[in-house]
């Protein structure tokens, strides 16, 4: 398999050239354009390389991911995301896994384990609409940011404390807590809700802008206009 990543940073387009018979797990509806030799196929990730076609998450939400083959001869798929921003790639190997976002998953190789099972998302810590997925095995993973990534590394015992909104991935090696900005009446005034607190050691991806903060600035265009409206 060969990745190419085009037009970085701000609108950044995965393309992956598979061999016969190989294949690419990508995030449903990510998929932009495929040549005829990929046939694609719904299914579900979780211990196990593949299950049945949907996996429903804690809270309603639904995680599908699609199989893209290349049968027969060579063929070119390629992925990107609603969000304009940038593509990276998590590299991945056994005792070197990472907690992602579920929004910022792309796409992965096949040795790639995606489990949304794991103790730290069963418990609800992030709260917010934000659910994290622990990706293992060995392999690639490719994710998808609003805005710019922002990669820190983190020594053992140096913390970082980041906004729910803008955490994208961290190393699997990390401890964490999830805790309210300040006090009670701090988290409601400054608008920041939740924040993760990490520890190292370990690598830390943040993406620059805030998709709340956008729909809050475009709600305040056209919220005006959808209640004279409305009246």
């Amino acid at each position: 398999m060969q990745h190419e990543i085009q037009y970085k940073p701000s609108y950044s387009l995965l393309v992956i050239t598979l061999n016969p018979e190989e294949s690419i797990t990508g995030e449903s509806g990510s998929m932009t354009y495929m040549e005829p030799a990929i046939e694609v196929k719904t299914a579900q990730r979780q211990k196990s390389f593949w299950g049945s076609l949907s996996l429903s998450l804690i809270g309603g939400q639904s995680f599908f991911v699609n199989e893209f083959t290349a049968v027969g001869t060579r063929g070119k798929v390629a992925f990107s995301a609603a969000p304009l921003g940038d593509i990276d790639t998590l590299p991945i190997s056994e005792g070197k896994g990472f907690i992602l976002q579920k929004s910022s998953y792309l796409a992965s190789e096949q040795g790639i384990d995606l489990d949304v099972k794991w103790e730290g998302f069963t418990k609800g810590l992030f709260g917010q609409g934000l659910f994290m997925i622990r990706a293992t095995g060995t392999g690639l993973v490719f994710i998808n940011t609003f805005g710019a990534i922002d990669k820190h590394v983190i020594k053992p015992g140096e913390q970082l404390i980041v906004d729910n909104f803008h955490l994208v991935a961290f190393s699997e090696s990390c401890s964490y807590v999830v805790r309210k900005f300040g006090g009670l009446k701090e988290t409601f005034l400054s608008g920041e809700g939740l924040v993760t607190e990490i520890t190292g050691p370990g690598e830390v991806f943040i993406q620059t802008k805030n998709i709340r903060e956008l729909a809050d600035w475009i709600w305040t265009i056209i919220g005006p206009r959808v209640q004279t409206k409305s009246r």
